[in-house]
């Protein structure tokens, strides 16, 4: 299970650590968010920092309507105790949980402050 808390602005947070290919380690607070289809956003810095490789381009409509065009990193997220590779999209805004890295988990949310964030693998007790 991944454990998180609701900040003062009503946003589902969760401590995550990354792992680089030669041993970095990097932990970073991500928001969840529910209308990125993506895995995890990343600040450019962290992905140089973490040495992740370039693996090509994206695009995406956001929420106002317009397209962006960003960088894809292949990278690695330690995800319920387990080492997990996942495409890292690079964006420089908080770091976001997306739902590609959702999939086949149960979300729960108790939307207040301080309020508890569960993730549960589905079929796990």
């Amino acid at each position: 299970m991944i454990t998180g808390v609701v900040n003062a602005h009503l946003e589902a947070t969760l401590r995550l650590t990354l792992r680089g290919p030669n041993g970095q380690m990097r932990r970073v607070k991500a928001v969840v968010d529910t209308g990125f289809d993506g895995s995890l956003t990343l600040r450019p810095a962290v992905i140089a920092y973490l040495g992740y490789s370039w693996d090509g381009r994206g695009s995406a409509i956001l929420a106002d309507g317009s397209e962006t065009v960003f960088d894809i990193y292949a990278g690695v997220v330690v995800w319920d105790r387990r080492k997990r590779a996942i495409p890292i999209h690079e964006a420089d805004t908080t770091p976001l949980v997306g739902t590609a890295l959702l999939a086949e988990h149960e979300l729960r949310v108790a939307f207040r402050p301080r309020g508890k964030v569960t993730i549960k693998r589905l079929g796990s007790r």
